[in-house]
């Protein structure tokens, strides 16, 4: 499509969670920080929540990538299943082959044997249940009978929740306190600030580029403003729209984007509207930026101040 046009070896911002294309803004990074911090403090139970599109996947996705050398690591990418299926869906992650018959109990004495010799073998195992607001209420309490493998020292196992808001919702109900209170770290993700953007697009098209001809100054600087007020710095929304405004300029064989390109993508995209309250009353964009080299200008603040939100539960303890 426009790959040879603008010199690209493969699309920019697909909304496949690929991890060469993971951008440090401050809150990824800052999420990504607390989780390899306390991991490797040996915590238990930790919890990442963060909006639709904010990135959670391809956060767990280099989380994993990062600790792969030192850890033995799982991934469990759905999790709405009973509480025998998910017992035997992280056995197959580590590698453990049960007979779909097993009883449960007889599951968690084979996982436990397998976590006790990685223990001594020196390996920590961490496990990253992705879409975990999708847990069934009857599954959580297979989740607190894994975090009770331990011997005198450490944890056998570590985890680590990461959901949409509803996964906080669900912790707060009071049958499951006990798994809460073993929550020890608790970070949130949100959109990234529209500062960012302009970096954002052109970490996207450097990462994508075929060699030196690529330019990374494909956005105007309006164009980019433009796609931080209308996506909210989420970056799966950035991504739709930078995508379509690429497919814009190509087809009237231009080589720039601009906000004219911008305004057709929105119009030509549902959902942008379908924004929660609390990023409508916090989100302002003090930003403008310069044509000249797309660095962030102060500009007067129209909106309150973003504030970031606290954990509303499971946080430091």
């Amino acid at each position: 499509m426009y790959l040879k046009h603008f010199s690209l070896r493969e699309a920019p911002f697909s909304i496949t969670p690929d991890t060469a294309f993971f951008y440090p803004h401050e809150g990824a990074q800052a999420a990504l920080n607390t989780l390899l911090i306390a991991l490797r403090s040996g915590e238990g139970f930790l919890k990442i929540v963060g909006e639709v599109g904010c990135g959670k996947t391809v956060l767990c996705r280099q989380l994993l990538k990062t600790l792969q050398p030192e850890c033995v690591t799982a991934y469990i990418p759905n999790p709405d299943m009973d509480k025998t299926d998910l017992l035997l869906a992280l056995a197959r992650e580590l590698g453990v082959t049960l007979p779909a018959a097993t009883a449960r109990h007889q599951i968690l004495n084979v996982l436990q044997t397998c976590l006790l010799e990685h223990a001594r073998a020196g390996r920590r195992v961490v496990v990253c249940i992705d879409e975990a607001q999708a847990i069934p209420l009857r599954t959580v309490e297979s989740l607190r009978l894994l975090s009770n493998l331990e011997t005198e020292k450490r944890k056998l196992l570590q985890i680590v929740l990461l959901g949409q808001p509803e996964l906080d919702q669900k912790l707060a109900r009071p049958e499951i306190r006990q798994l809460l209170q073993r929550i020890t770290f608790s970070e949130y993700l949100g959109p990234m600030a529209a500062g960012r953007v302009p970096a954002y697009l052109a970490h996207r098209l450097a990462t994508a580029t075929c060699d030196g001809a690529t330019d990374g100054a494909v956005f105007e600087p309006r164009a980019a403003q433009s796609l931080a007020r209308h996506s909210r710095g989420v970056p799966r929304l950035l991504n739709v729209l930078a995508h379509k405004c690429l497919m814009l300029a190509y087809g009237e064989n231009e080589h720039c984007v601009t906000a004219r390109h911008v305004r057709l993508a929105v119009a030509d995209t549902g959902g942008l509207d379908a924004v929660d309250p609390w990023w409508q009353k916090r989100i302002s964009f003090p930003f403008a930026f310069s044509k000249s080299d797309l660095q962030p200008v102060q500009v007067m603040r129209v909106n309150a101040p973003f504030h970031r939100p606290q954990p509303a539960a499971g946080g430091l303890r």
